[in-house]
C-alpha cells in the first residue's frame, strides 16, 4: 500500500511539474505567482515546483528590470541557460531555415539560405550539415529535429510535394542521432498550430487556419492540438474539388482548389502563361492591384474562389475562427468584400448570422518556424520526454 501511495505522489508530483512547465512555454516572462493562480497551486506548491525545476536545468527565473514602483517586483520564469532545445527546419520553394529554439520559442541559433536545385539530395545534404553543426554546438541539448515542407507529410517521409516535384523523399538523413525524434509535418499545417497557439488564433477553441502560397493548405485545430488524420497527413485543403474539374492539378486529380487562389490562377485571368513561380507571380499581381483594373480582377477572382471553400470548410468543420497567412492576408486586404461575400454564399444559413470570424495571422512570415518549435515541444513536454531530459541532466 506504500509503495502504490509513493507511486501516485510521484505521479502527482511529475504530472504537477510538466503543467507548470507547459505554462511557463505557453506565457513566456510569465511569474511563479502567474503560474500558480492559472494553475490553482499554492505559493508553497509552486516554489517547490520551481526549485525542481530549476535543479532539473529546466527553467530559470530572472529578476525584472525595476518598474519603479513599491514593492519587489516577482522573478519571471523562462528557459534555463542550460536547458533543452529543439532543432526546426522550414524548406520553402526558394529558401531554407534552420533554427534551434528554446522553452518558451525564442531562437538562440538561425541560419537561412537559398535552395540549392529543385532536387530533395542536395538540400537534404545542406540542412543534415546545418543540423549536425546544432548537434554539435549544443549536444544532448538539442532534444527533438522538426521539419515544415511544403508537401504531404506520412511519418518521417513526404509521400507528395507537389510544388517542389518530390515524392516519397525520406528526412531520416537529418536526424543526428538515433534517439533524438524525428518530426516532420506539412508547414501549414504547422503554420495553423502557431497561430492557433500563439497567433489569430489563440483562446479559440477550434480554429481552421488555411495558407495560401502555391495552392492552399491548413489544419484544423481543436483544444490546441492539430487534427491530423490517420497517417499524419490531413490538412492538405488545396486538393478538395473546389476547382475547375477540366484542370488537372500537379498532385494527379482533377479539379482541385489549389488551382484557383494562387499565382496560377490570377495568371489565367490576365491571359498569362502558367508562372514558373506562383508565388511571386501572385505578389507582383496584388501589388498591381491598387492601380490595374485588371490585376484587381485577378484578385477578386482568387478572392471568391478562397472564400468559397472557406465556406465549405467552414460548414463541414465547425470552427470558431479561421485565420489567413501566406497570401491570404494579401487576397484579403485588396479584395476583402468579395472574399467575405463569397464566404457567406457558401455558407449554411442558420451560421450566416454569426459567421467565425476570418483573421489575418499575426506571426506572419515566422508562423512556420514557430509551428515546428511547438511541435517538438510537445514531444519534449511530455512524460516520456522529461523523463529522458532529467536522465540527460543527471548524467552530464
Amino acid at each position: 500500500m506504500r509503495t502504490t501511495g509513493a507511486h501516485r505522489a510521484h505521479t502527482l508530483r511529475r504530472q504537477g511539474a510538466l503543467a507548470f512547465l507547459r505554462y511557463a512555454h505557453e506565457h513566456p516572462d510569465t511569474t511563479r505567482a502567474d503560474a500558480a493562480r492559472a494553475l490553482g497551486l499554492s505559493s508553497g506548491s509552486a516554489t517547490e515546483i520551481a526549485a525542481r525545476l530549476r535543479a532539473a536545468r529546466l527553467l530559470a527565473e530572472t529578476a525584472p528590470p525595476p518598474t519603479g514602483e513599491r514593492g519587489r517586483p516577482s522573478p519571471a520564469l523562462g528557459a534555463h541557460p542550460r536547458g533543452p532545445l529543439a532543432c526546426v527546419v522550414n524548406i520553402g520553394h526558394e529558401r531554407w531555415q534552420v533554427a534551434a529554439v528554446e522553452l518558451g520559442g525564442r531562437a538562440v541559433r538561425e541560419t537561412s539560405g537559398r535552395r540549392p536545385g529543385p532536387g530533395p539530395a542536395a538540400v537534404l545534404g545542406v540542412l543534415s550539415e546545418r543540423v549536425a553543426e546544432a548537434r554539435a554546438a549544443y549536444g544532448r541539448r538539442l532534444r527533438a529535429v522538426s521539419v515544415a515542407v511544403a508537401g504531404t507529410a506520412v511519418g518521417t517521409t513526404i509521400v507528395q510535394a507537389s510544388g517542389l516535384g518530390w515524392r516519397d523523399v525520406s528526412f531520416e538523413p537529418l536526424r543526428p542521432a538515433p534517439d533524438v525524434p524525428l518530426l516532420v509535418g506539412n508547414d501549414a499545417s504547422l503554420a495553423g498550430l502557431a497561430e492557433a497557439r500563439r497567433g489569430a488564433g489563440a483562446g479559440a477553441r477550434a480554429v481552421l487556419h488555411l495558407t495560401v502560397e502555391v495552392g492552399v493548405g491548413g489544419v484544423l485545430i481543436v483544444d490546441g492540438r492539430p487534427v491530423n488524420g490517420a497517417t499524419g497527413a490531413a490538412g492538405e485543403f488545396g486538393h478538395m474539388p473546389f476547382g475547375d474539374p477540366a484542370l488537372e492539378c500537379p498532385c494527379g486529380a482533377s479539379g482541385c482548389w489549389d488551382l484557383e487562389v494562387d499565382g496560377r490562377a490570377m495568371a489565367r485571368v490576365l491571359g498569362l502563361p502558367p508562372p514558373r513561380d506562383p508565388r511571386t507571380e501572385a505578389e507582383r499581381i496584388i501589388a498591381a492591384a491598387g492601380s490595374d483594373p485588371a490585376s484587381r480582377r485577378a484578385v477578386a477572382a482568387a478572392a471568391r474562389a478562397l472564400g468559397r471553400g472557406a465556406g465549405a470548410l467552414v460548414n463541414a468543420l465547425d470552427p470558431d475562427r479561421v485565420t489567413l497567412s501566406g497570401l491570404g492576408p494579401g487576397i484579403a486586404a485588396v479584395a476583402g468584400e468579395e472574399l467575405d461575400r463569397a464566404l457567406r454564399a457558401g455558407l449554411m444559413s442558420f451560421r450566416r448570422a454569426a459567421p467565425p470570424p476570418l483573421l489575418p495571422s499575426t506571426l506572419g512570415p515566422h508562423s512556420t518556424l514557430v509551428g515546428a518549435a511547438e511541435a517538438a515541444f510537445d514531444q519534449v513536454l511530455s512524460d516520456e520526454g522529461l523523463a529522458a531530459w532529467t536522465a540527460t541532466a543527471a548524467s552530464d
